[in-house]
């Protein structure tokens, strides 16, 4: 169960609806409210600490952790680069293989929770809108379980620089299809701890993203 809330309070942080300096409900009162038992959302707040995703404070409570400094650095950075949609393909191709490597031999539970939920919500049947939300989380969420927060940071650039091509590719049934299969495939590797294959299923899911793009 402590899993599982953990992977509930990771999907909030990490869609934007927790942010930066957010302060927690108390212990007592944030268990009711999930309704869960104090024991399993103290071992979901330790393994969000370890992940650097909150801070907590004996007597002061939690909350939503800023981003380290060398994060925050890297996104300023990077920001004020001219990028060319080519080269942040490219980019995009030497970090996501490695991103879904480290998770498949670094994820916890709560991480693979919440990879499986986003995958359980994802089909062809969505509106490209909704179908292009999930893809960004699926590969947010895959990026923190990783447990490398330059690594999210490169994602959310990487993801901002390519969506122009994103959109394209799940305008249609053929290209959301795609997309969750590719998903899918990448997940079962990081959950069977399979390093090579999992980068190797990224790479052939970036591979046939940017097929269907081209034909849209």
């Amino acid at each position: 169960m402590g899993a599982e809330v953990a992977a509930h309070l990771e999907r909030l942080i990490t869609s934007g609806e927790l942010r930066a300096g957010d302060r927690l409900p108390a212990e007592r009162d944030l268990a009711a409210s999930l309704n869960v038992s104090r024991a399993s959302l103290r071992e979901a707040m330790f393994e969000l600490e370890s992940k650097k995703l909150i801070e907590r404070h004996q007597g002061r409570g939690s909350v939503v952790a800023e981003q380290p400094e060398g994060v925050s650095q890297l996104y300023e950075g990077l920001s004020e680069l001219d990028v060319e949609i080519a080269n942040a393909t490219e980019l995009r191709d030497l970090v996501e293989p490695r991103i879904a490597q480290l998770a498949a031999v670094r994820a916890a539970d709560s991480n693979l929770l919440s990879l499986e939920e986003v995958l359980a919500r994802s089909h062809e049947e969505l509106s490209p809108e909704e179908s292009l939300a999930l893809d960004v989380e699926f590969h947010t969420l895959l990026a923190h379980a990783a447990q490398n927060p330059l690594l999210v940071t490169l994602c959310t650039m990487t993801t901002d620089w390519t969506r122009r091509t994103r959109e394209l590719s799940h305008r249609t049934l053929e290209g959301r299809r795609i997309s969750v299969s590719g998903h899918r495939a990448i997940f079962d590797a990081v959950v069977a701890r399979r390093a090579v294959p999992a980068g190797a299923a990224m790479e052939r899911h970036l591979r046939e993203i940017r097929e269907v793009s081209s034909r849209a």
